[in-house]
């Protein structure tokens, strides 16, 4: 009986002494704790921990005391740890192919198994670009125009990617993953609703991303990732002003209070008044707040909300006389449009063990905005001379929404082939109010300005309530046959309710409507990566989007009291292939090669009383190539160009233009620049630490602003209307000394007349301008902390 004690006691110590924790800490380069890294034994694969909030770890070893240290975005490393005061420092990984992207399904992916076209705008080019807008950011990625005028347009824009130059809903904008406006309810306007104070970076996946986001992701999709708590108390003080009229104020404060709870606030104050253009004035007040709370090392719960209150005079577009003879008073004086939309999001974070991991999201949204919008106003003219009457019409609308949410994915790592699920799904409820009243314009013949008006009340030309509902559920299956080959394939479930009920049904909009739709979206994609270095992938995919609300109830085919225009939702097929690389640390770049086919695409068109209404177009095509390239002679020099060229067709589409019949398949669509491109340097000389200049030349390729042949010379010969596009160079000088920042932006240093976008206005017979910006000048100053 002692034997078999002293044995088992023997036994137990041997145990004892093969079996012991490990304790240590995972730090970057700068000594910043990594949170949810990897630890895991190289004898034991099934044996792993995870780093908590302050990048420590405690792992139970046997003899075997080496381990493989992980962490997406850096560089694994494999030690052998001691008992105690285990201090591991990684390197972040440059290469291209291992750069991380969340965008393609709402994960941490590394570049290289995404089969898609994406780009990111890192924390780091934010900040050394100073951008003024949005679009300074978004247009250094090839295949996107994002068109402002600071001299009018005040943020509102016109986006393209692998489409037309448009307003058009083809393009989703997110904030961390989640869309920032309800589907149907134009979410165009989501732009105007962003506080850029608060960008920690920016991923754009270009082309349909249905699969995992739904509708409206079809030319490309906007990923705005907002910034999260630092460890110390940091922040800043910014001021900006340029000759443009306008002034801007930041402030920034961040902090963890304690080692579990983070704080994030960004503010901006933005005021625009007596610009170059009359009345283009406008104000904006933005905020973020957010909360990161590690509950527990595998818990993590996110607050955030986002206010945005703004007003803008919308000064409206140039008639072709106005514009090249230099007369750029608007002839808009009371338009504007007034927004102010609050965003509310909650996240809690569970990584369950080291194979399952799931994400639950609830949000809120509300929404007001208030216009008497410019593009509404249609002035009077004399049917045979074309004179101006002196009168006009136009009409002040209100629209209303709130949003409730709710997204739950969940993502399982399986034990072969690097292969991994993920499931979701998604509801949201948006009950919306609009309602839109005529008005009675004063028109001064001289001057050709609408100088007042009078408010019919109850003269309504919609007046209703709605209520959309969408549903949603989806996977996505990534599997490694190889380790060079990935494969993807994903599909999507939408299913959407409208609800719509005309408030007022004697005085204007079609009868009361239940209208549904559903899509199933499919991707198939593929990587493969040949080196470190070298990739190529290839995908199918497929978008959709619905009607908008508006486009449907306010669609003027329909009369007072009558049915719903049924106008079928937009499909969209992409065929994809393309290659991303890097060759000797001194050239970066990607390049694309798509078709996007589109049934039924909706198109905007003008009736015989020069009022807007929508059609669907039957079949469209667009296709092309993208690509961007980066390269490095030197340290102090980089030299980058992103463009892209593509062709924009119709099909198979008709349509009648006043009397006449035009049958436009097979030609090219208006507004649709074959070439566009973005090129810069940047200098960053070694002898003045601190000191960045660079110089910018965007440039966008002559397109129609008409349809082909849509002008009848009255020769027996018809032209098509163009605008011939132009070329603009913008340049930047900064420099960062101790906490201060200082730069100064020169816009359009040529002083060259150019339009944001041009469009044929077949009543006046003639183009029409949205003047860009002329040559300015923009200065900055940050402090800090």
């Amino acid at each position: 009986m002692n034997k078999i004690l002293m044995l088992a006691i023997s036994l137990v110590s041997v145990f004892t002494y093969a079996q012991k924790a490990h304790n240590g800490q995972i730090v970057d380069e700068k000594n910043n704790p990594l949170v949810g890294a990897t630890i895991q034994s190289q004898s034991n694969s099934n044996n792993a921990v995870i780093s908590n909030t302050e990048g420590r770890f405690s792992i139970t070893l046997d003899n075997n005391k080496t381990v493989i240290i992980k962490y997406m975005g850096f560089m694994s490393v494999v030690q052998e740890l001691t008992v105690s005061n285990n201090i591991i420092k990684l390197i972040k990984n440059d290469e291209i192919l291992e750069e991380i992207v969340i965008s393609a399904s709402r994960e941490k992916q590394r570049r290289k198994e995404v089969p898609a076209s994406i780009s990111v705008i890192s924390a780091k080019d934010i900040t050394e670009t100073k951008a003024l807008g949005i679009d300074q950011l978004v247009n250094d990625v090839s295949g996107v125009i994002m068109s402002t005028s600071r001299a009018a347009s005040n943020e509102q824009h016109f986006m393209s990617v692998r489409s037309p130059i448009s307003t058009k809903s083809l393009f989703l904008y997110v904030e961390d993953g989640l869309p920032i406006r309800p589907t149907a309810v134009f979410n165009h306007n989501a732009l105007l609703e962003m506080n850029d104070v608060a960008f920690s970076r920016v991923e754009v996946l270009k082309g349909p991303a249905s699969s995992i986001y739904g509708s409206e992701a079809i030319g490309g999709s906007f990923n705005f990732l907002t910034k999260n708590p630092t460890r110390d108390f940091t922040g800043g003080v910014g001021f900006q002003t340029n000759d443009l009229g306008l002034t801007r104020y930041d402030v920034e404060l961040s902090q963890y209070a304690g080692d579990n709870i983070g704080f994030y606030l960004g503010v901006q104050s933005v005021k625009r008044e007596d610009g170059p253009l009359e009345h283009s004035d406008y104000e904006k007040f933005a905020l973020t707040f957010k909360n990161v709370n590690h509950l527990s090392t595998t818990l993590n719960w996110t607050n955030f909300f986002n206010i945005i209150d703004y007003r803008s005079d919308m000064s409206g577009s140039l008639s072709e006389a106005d514009y090249t003879g230099g007369n750029f008073e608007s002839d808009q004086t009371f338009t504007e449009r007034v927004a102010f939309a609050f965003r509310f999001r909650s996240t809690l974070d569970k990584r369950w063990n080291m194979n399952n991991k799931t994400t639950l999201n609830f949000a809120f949204r509300k929404n007001d905005m208030d216009q008497n919008p410019s593009f509404r106003v249609i002035q009077g003219r004399d049917r045979n001379t074309r004179q101006l009457t002196g009168a006009g019409t136009g009409e002040i609308n209100s629209n209303e929404f709130i949003s409730y949410v709710g997204l739950l994915q969940h993502k399982i790592d399986f034990g072969f082939a690097n292969s991994s699920l993920i499931v979701g799904a998604s509801a949201d409820f948006s009950p919306q109010r609009y309602q839109a009243e005529t008005i009675d314009v004063i028109v001064d013949t001289a001057t050709g300005q609408n100088i007042d008006f009078t408010l019919n009340e109850g003269d309504f030309i919609l007046n209703y309530d709605a209520d959309i509902f969408n549903y949603a559920g989806y996977f996505q299956y990534e599997i490694n046959p190889t380790e060079a080959l990935k494969l993807t394939a994903a599909l999507r479930y939408d299913g959407f309710k409208y609800d719509y009920n005309n408030l007022s049904p004697n005085v204007g909009g079609p009868l009361d409507s239940k209208n549904t739709y559903n899509n199933v979206s499919p991707k198939l994609g593929v990587n493969y990566n040949f080196s470190k270095n070298v990739g190529v992938f290839a995908n199918y995919s497929n978008g959709f989007t619905p009607p908008q609300t508006s486009s449907l109830y306010r669609n003027s085919l329909v009369g007072v009291g009558g049915e719903v225009f049924d106008l079928k939702p937009s499909n969209y097929n992409n065929y994809e292939i393309g290659t991303y690389f890097s060759l000797a640390s001194k050239i970066t770049g990607d390049i694309a090669f798509y078709v996007l086919d589109g049934d039924d695409t909706l198109v905007t068109l003008r009736d015989e009383n020069d009022e807007f209404f929508n059609a669907n177009a039957g079949k469209t095509r667009s296709y092309g190539i993208e690509y961007g390239i980066t390269y490095k002679p030197i340290d102090e020099v980089t030299i980058s160009h992103n463009g892209t060229y593509a062709k924009h067709r119709y099909i198979e589409f008709s349509t009648n233009a006043g009397s006449t019949l035009f049958d436009l398949s097979d030609t090219d669509r208006e507004t649709a620049p074959s070439l566009s491109g973005n090129s810069k340097i940047i200098y960053k000389p070694n002898y003045a630490k601190g000191l960045l200049v660079s110089l910018t030349h965007e440039l966008i390729g002559a397109y129609n602003t008409s349809f082909e042949n849509q002008i009848d010379n009255q020769d027996g010969t018809f032209s098509t209307a163009a605008y011939d596009g132009h070329s603009i160079f913008n340049a930047l000088v900064s420099y960062n000394f101790k906490h201060f920042e200082v730069w100064g932006h020169a816009l359009n240093l040529f002083d060259e007349l150019y339009s944001t976008r041009a469009s044929y206005n077949r009543f006046s017979s003639q183009n029409t301008y949205t003047i860009g910006n002329p040559r300015a000048f923009h200065f900055g100053i940050k402090y800090k902390f």
